[in-house]
Formats: structure tokens, sequence, C-alpha cells
């Protein structure tokens, strides 16, 4: 049954899930909580002692796993950025022993009754360690201190549903008040269409957040990373004061072969990709991923505010 058989009961549910009860909320005496950043454990070598090979996404060529994580999984052969989860890239980014995760749990809800919907997303959260699609919390960056998401898109290729709508629009909310600059990591397909018409609700949602945390003069960072698309681009992924991007990350609302059938015309070589974007001023640097951290780093260095109430 869909929202338009529920009782007027059962809707208000999913309009206070989100809001913390003020028990809850006199326990969360600090915003953040200690968390060990791992992903899920891969041995370099099955049973049998053969090596595991992980296959390029661009050249297709079979490189060992081990090889290819400590390269961050960029392709030693062709330099594509492969995709990385958000606990490496968490690792990758923040100074070892400074990141502690954002406190935000927010009630599963399956508004749509969507079959089988739950079960999915427990055996995600078992699979890659994450609560969500995004992973937040506060940390140093070349000893710079921020709040930093991270989109995973191992998680439902990142979709935006209610969760993660909130957790992103609190990230914020928690940033302003702690007078924080937001780093994000955006990766995502976009809506989650398990949740229909709210989960495009989390655009306008995340949007205000971003609009608040800028107007009382907050730093936001977005790092572009392959794909960004759908109601994620079309939000807080585009809103950011300075715009990163990873080489060869596709970036864009729909899809290209959609909008060639759409307006019936050819696109240029290249559009929606990271490089078409800057050449065309959306996009203000494109980085690689071994350089990211250092270029982070000196972003919030040049923008060091002394007001810190961490």
């Amino acid at each position: 049954m869909g929202l338009l058989g529920k009782t007027k009961a059962e809707l208000a549910k999913y309009a206070t899930v989100l809001k913390h009860s003020e028990k809850e909320a006199a326990e969360l005496n600090d915003d953040f909580e200690p968390a060990v950043v791992k992903e899920k454990s891969e041995k370099p070598k099955t049973e049998d002692g053969v090596v595991e090979m992980i296959t390029c996404s661009s050249c297709k060529k079979e490189i060992p796993a081990g090889l290819m994580k400590k390269n961050l999984c960029v392709c030693p052969e062709c330099g594509a950025h492969n995709k990385i989860s958000a606990a490496r890239r968490v690792r990758s980014m923040v100074d070892p022993g400074t990141f502690r995760k954002l406190k935000c749990k927010v009630p599963f809800v399956n508004p749509l009754d969507y079959p089988d919907y739950e079960e999915k997303i427990t055996k995600l959260q078992e699979k890659t360690g994450l609560e969500e699609g995004v992973l937040i919390g506060v940390g140093e960056i070349m000893g710079q201190k921020a709040m930093i998401a991270v989109m995973g898109s191992e998680f439902l290729m990142g979709s935006m549903g209610i969760a993660l709508g909130e957790k992103v629009t609190y990230a914020f909310e928690v940033a302003d008040k702690n007078k924080l600059p937001v780093v994000m990591f955006t990766a995502s397909g976009g809506a989650r269409m398990q949740e229909g018409i709210l989960s495009l609700m989390q655009m306008a949602k995340t949007s205000a957040a971003v609009q608040r945390f800028s107007e009382h003069g907050g730093l936001y960072v977005v790092c572009l990373t392959h794909p960004t698309t759908g109601g994620v681009s079309a939000s807080f992924a585009t809103l950011g004061d300075i715009t990163l991007a990873e080489p060869g990350a596709l970036i864009g609302f729909a899809g290209p072969r959609v909008i060639e059938q759409t307006i019936g015309q050819k696109l240029p070589e290249g559009f929606q990709r990271a490089e078409y974007l800057e050449s065309h001023g959306f996009v203000d640097q494109i980085v690689p991923r071994n350089e990211m951290r250092e270029v982070v780093g000196q972003i919030l260095k040049l923008h060091e505010r002394k007001r810190w109430s961490l």
C-alpha cells in the first residue's frame, strides 16, 4: 500500500520520524562519536593462493587488488579513476586518528511499502559497513578541521532517500553551529526510486541547509566524483563555493543518451564529463585523486577561521 492508502496518523509519522525526542537530545552531549573507518575486509589472495585481481573499468586490464588499492583505485596502466569506497576515501583524506563520526541515527521508513526494501538496506549495511549512502564525520585534513561527507556508490549507487537527505542536512547544521567548513565528496545515481516523491523532497531540504550555512559565512567545498547525477547533482552537489572534480567524472542530471533522445540532437564530444565542464566554467579545477588531500588542505588553510568550538 502506498501513501494514498494511509491514514493521517500513519502519514504523520513520516513528518516526525526524523525528529529527536527531548530525551534523545539530552543524551547527545556531543555531536560526534569515535569511529574506526574501515571497508569490508578483502584478502589479497584466495584460498588456493591465487592473487585477487580487479578489472579496470576503462582499459579492462586485470590489476592486482593490492596494487589497485594502494593506488587509491586509480589504474596504474591507463590512469582511470575507478570507483572507491567511502571508507577508503575518508582514510585517504583525513589525518590519521582525527576522524569522529557524526551522530545521526535515522529510523528506517518505507513510505511506498516497496517490496523487500528493508531487507535490501539491511544486507547493504552488513556488506558495506555503512548505515546509509553517505559517511559523515569531523576530522582534520592537512591539519585543518572540517566536516567531511563522503557518498558511497557501493550503497544503492549513492541514491538519495529520506535518511541520506537528513544526514546531509544535519551535517550542515552541525557544521554551522561549530563554525566548521564542509568538504563533500559526491557520487550518486540520483534520487532513490523506492521512496518516490519523498526522495525528491530531499533536494529542497538539503539545498535550504546549504543556503543557511552559506548565509552564515560557512565554506563549502564540493568534490564531484564519478558519477554525480540526478537529484544530487541538481541540489547540494552543485552549490559549493569551490567545485573540484576528479578526472573523467560523469556530472549531470540526466544521462547523455536520455538528453539526445529528448532534444533530438547530437551532444558535443565529452559532454557532461569533468574536463568539458571545467572548460565551460562549471568546475573550478580537476584534481587527480592522489593530489586531492593536498589541494583540499590548501583550500581550507586559505579560508581558515580562528573560532573552533570543538
